[in-house]
């Protein structure tokens, strides 16, 4: 009975406090349902804040990760460029005295009167003889494998931002990719050939933009700008690896393209099963729990241990509403001016990067010697761009190498004038000189573009965001093999056009929104929102 008796004043008490709305018990369960709530939502974090807090912004597992998805640059480089090697025109001589001619001299001479000096498997030029009259039909390849890779990087973009994911797209298309290659090995004419072409430049674009949004999306932001350049390097890997190649079968253009076909098959069986897929991509598909496994592993590797408790913060509450990641985007009136002013700097910058490149045949040199020369200075391109994205922001960076690049362009066209090689002897030496530092200044143009758009665009359309402005670079690369072509009868003309295009997509750069040491947003809404906050 004493418990009743202790009971009922405790109850009139309470009823009493209540209707004085001061009730200490009463605030002390508020205070404890308060502290409760917070404490089940402690350790509800974003992915930037687990890699930031509990992870580590870069450590062993990032630096693994992101050397392990980058390798594939290599076949990247290799696939891309290529063409410089199997495309070029060979040496020819007369028969009668053995003399050394150009390609423009036999046009008014019988087939009788002149052979290929290295025989007629060297390249495509001299197998199918694609000279005067049909010389325009050797640019014909190389344009249709930058517009292939530039309708596969709109495909392979949704792939990756949609169901298939970043990883699974970065397989399939290294496979296609091999498949691809080895067909054009057994093309038994230049059309065959050109087609081929464009299927291994469709199925070889998923590659680029996919290692680099798999490598930028697990580190802190403080480091994605030096992260964003491993691809680089390793694509100036595959470059240097070309001449090579190309010395070694310089007798058979067929063999240099089996060889490159078999390394991304082994790449894609053998070292991508590996790789993580991206947690972010993970979380904003729902998979919750893999997101966490990933981010659970990266931590184990760098030493670290997530909290029991740790739960990933869902950036899309109300799934059922959300439409898929393209229509999302066109709708967004931010991201379609954002991404047309990447895709207006992409262009000039893909357009002059693979222009310089591809017209190494047009400088009065030695072509692997040229080509190895251009290959060698990817590496301070990529070191000194890595070293300025961590000390200088995104846009002077861009904007700053593209005019360096349209000045040497430019000094190269006044070089390439028979009177400024005649008056000076070493302008040839010059020549080679400045090409090289304007190449280096457009692959670090290229490079620091590929980082920018990462960071300019959120989660769930970063890789198509990427992908469009691979199309950018792929859209200027198609148009680059004409200009080389007509660059043939006239360099000045060539290096003239590349520097004025580089000059303007540094100029439209101006237009863009800094994003050093921003963070990397999950959808449109979310950056929508944070960014009109911001400014």
């Amino acid at each position: 009975m004493e418990p009743s008796d202790q009971e009922s004043p405790k109850v009139v008490e309470t009823s009493s406090n209540i209707s004085n709305d001061s009730s200490a018990s009463e605030k002390g369960e508020a205070t404890r349902q308060q502290q409760q709530h917070q404490s089940n939502n402690r350790y509800a974090l974003t992915v930037d804040e687990v890699i930031e807090q509990h992870i580590g912004a870069l450590g062993l597992a990032q630096i693994l990760h992101a050397l392990l998805v980058s390798i594939a640059w290599t076949f990247d480089a290799q696939t891309t460029l290529v063409s410089i090697f199997s495309d070029a025109l060979p040496a020819a001589r007369l028969i009668a005295t053995g003399a050394i001619v150009e390609g423009s001299s036999l046009c008014g001479l019988s087939t009788h009167e002149w052979e290929w000096v290295g025989g007629k498997t060297d390249t495509i030029v001299s197998e199918w003889n694609l000279i005067c009259q049909h010389k325009f039909l050797v640019a014909l390849p190389s344009t249709l494998f930058f517009i292939g890779s530039l309708f596969g990087s709109g495909v392979y973009g949704y792939l990756a931002d949609s169901w298939f994911g970043r990883k699974k797209t970065l397989f399939l298309s290294c496979v296609l990719t091999f498949v691809t290659a080895l067909a054009i090995s057994f093309s038994p004419n230049v059309w065959v050939y050109a087609f081929l072409r464009f299927a291994n430049g469709f199925f070889r674009s998923g590659i680029g933009s996919c290692c680099i949004v798999l490598a930028t999306e697990v580190v802190g932001k403080k480091w994605r700008g030096q992260v964003g350049q491993y691809g680089f390097f390793f694509f100036t890997l595959g470059f240097l690896s070309l001449p090579l190649m190309a010395y070694l079968e310089r007798k058979s253009w067929r063999n240099l393209y089996r060889i490159i076909s078999v390394l991304p098959l082994s790449y894609a069986l053998f070292l991508l099963p590996f790789a993580y897929e991206s947690p972010r991509w993970l979380l904003v598909k729902g998979r919750n729990k893999e997101a966490m496994v990933v981010l659970k592993k990266l931590a184990r590797l760098n030493g670290k241990q997530l909290p029991a408790d740790l739960s990933l913060v869902d950036p899309i509450p109300t799934r059922d509403s959300q439409t898929s990641s393209s229509e999302n985007f066109w709708k967004t009136k931010w991201a379609v001016k954002r991404i047309v002013m990447v895709m207006m700097a992409g262009f000039g910058s893909g357009f002059v990067y693979y222009g310089i490149q591809l017209n190494a045949e047009n400088l009065n040199f030695n072509l692997y010697l040229t080509v190895a020369v251009n290959a060698l200075m990817e590496f301070p391109a990529v070191f000194i761009g890595s070293f300025l994205l961590g000390v200088m922001n995104r846009r002077p960076l861009f904007s700053n190498s593209s005019y360096l690049a349209g000045i040497s362009c430019l000094l190269c066209a006044v070089l390439s004038l028979q009177r400024v090689t005649r008056a000076v002897s070493v302008a040839k030496w010059l020549q080679l000189a400045v090409e090289a530092v304007g190449f280096m200044a457009s692959s670090t143009a290229y490079d620091v573009l590929y980082v920018y758009c990462v960071e300019l665009f959120p989660t769930n359309v970063r890789n198509f965001a990427v992908s469009l402005l691979r199309q950018a670079f792929m859209l200027g690369a198609s148009a680059a093999p004409l200009l080389v072509a007509l660059g043939r009868d006239s360099a000045m003309m060539s290096f003239l056009v590349f520097g004025v295009a580089s000059v303007l997509s540094g100029v439209v750069s101006l237009w863009l929104r800094e994003t050093r040491n921003a963070p990397l947003y999950e959808t449109l809404t979310q950056q929508g929102k944070e960014e009109e906050m911001g400014n």
